[in-house]
């Protein structure tokens, strides 16, 4: 489980994640090696939810290259070009899009916050691409926690502090990285 929170300023974003992956029987894992956040080309990738799309994403796919003519339009190069690469990716390393799952029951299997270009996307699990109008970002199992404390004013250290302290399924240490327009 997983909270990570997203912001995005006028001049940059930033991502923030938790390091406590936790499965099914409610065991925890922590280790360094075991990131939620990562660099892979232009873009920082910050996944939740079922491991196997989020390694994919932070350690096999290779991201399109943002060209100047596409940081006219990033919402529309996230749309047309990163992820029909995304899925290709995700698809020839086996992971499996129409394999039944019950959403009442377990929620969303995974969803991502992206930065490139130095603006924020909300990425679910059938890879729509979202924005939000306001620039707060948040998801995992502590996102709504985290969201209801941005929203209220704090930090995004401070909205991921309280997560923690409201969600078994959040712990530290915390990364943070920012990207600039």
């Amino acid at each position: 489980m997983t909270t990570i929170i997203g912001v995005q300023y006028e001049d940059r974003c930033i991502l923030l994640a938790d390091n406590q992956v936790t499965d099914e029987s409610g065991r925890i894992y922590r280790h360094p090696q075991m990131t939620k956040i990562s660099e892979r080309g232009d873009f920082i990738i910050a996944g939740s939810g079922e491991v196997s799309p989020c390694d994919i994403a932070q350690h096999i796919w290779n991201p399109p290259k943002l060209t100047a003519k596409d940081t006219k339009d990033i919402y529309h190069f996230m749309i047309a070009k990163a992820m029909p690469s995304f899925r290709k990716c995700l698809t020839e390393n086996g992971y499996d899009f129409n394999e039944d799952h019950d959403k009442s029951k377990e929620g969303l299997r995974f969803q991502f916050l992206m930065a490139v270009g130095g603006e924020l996307f909300d990425i679910d699990q059938d890879l729509s691409v979202m924005r939000s109008i306001d620039g707060k970002y948040a998801v995992g199992s502590g996102a709504t926690y985290a969201l209801g404390a941005l929203h209220a004013g704090v930090k995004p250290m401070k909205a991921m502090e309280i997560a923690a302290k409201l969600t078994a399924f959040t712990s530290g240490p915390y990364v943070e990285k920012e990207q600039y327009k």
